[in-house]
């Protein structure tokens, strides 16, 4: 073997690893029970997956066929720029319209910090 092949193989064991973050995520999506635990597992792990999958699609890429691919570069930094920012603000926007934590949380520390503040400002307003 030389060393093409062996970075050909570094690629597809790439591109394997995050089709199994892929399914990881899915998986976690199905069986999470509520809205902020399923967005931990859609956001952390696939952002993974795909960001493992492109750099194997890039490394193989570049080996196989001596092509630097500009897009698959951006597609990278697009992923690894907004899928967390996205996931966050999506579960912010739920937390913020009280949407129901699972029955097995056992705490809540942004209750006091958020929620306490509104009511108190609605019970100031009401004085």
């Amino acid at each position: 073997m030389n060393v093409s092949v062996i970075i050909e193989y570094i690629g597809a064991i790439l591109i394997f690893i995050g089709s199994l973050f892929a399914v990881i995520s899915a998986i976690g999506l199905i069986r999470f029970p509520d809205v902020y635990t399923r967005s931990h597992a859609a956001t952390k792990s696939s952002t993974l997956g795909v960001l493992l999958t492109l750099t194997g699609a890039l490394i193989y890429i570049l080996e196989s066929q001596d092509y630097f691919s500009v897009r698959l570069v951006l597609g990278i930094a697009f992923v690894f720029l907004t899928a967390p920012v996205s996931g966050h603000l999506v579960t912010r926007a739920a937390y913020r319209k009280k949407v129901k934590l699972a029955d097995i949380t056992v705490e809540d520390d942004l209750k006091d910090v958020i929620h306490g503040k509104k009511e108190e400002l609605e019970e100031d307003n009401t004085n």
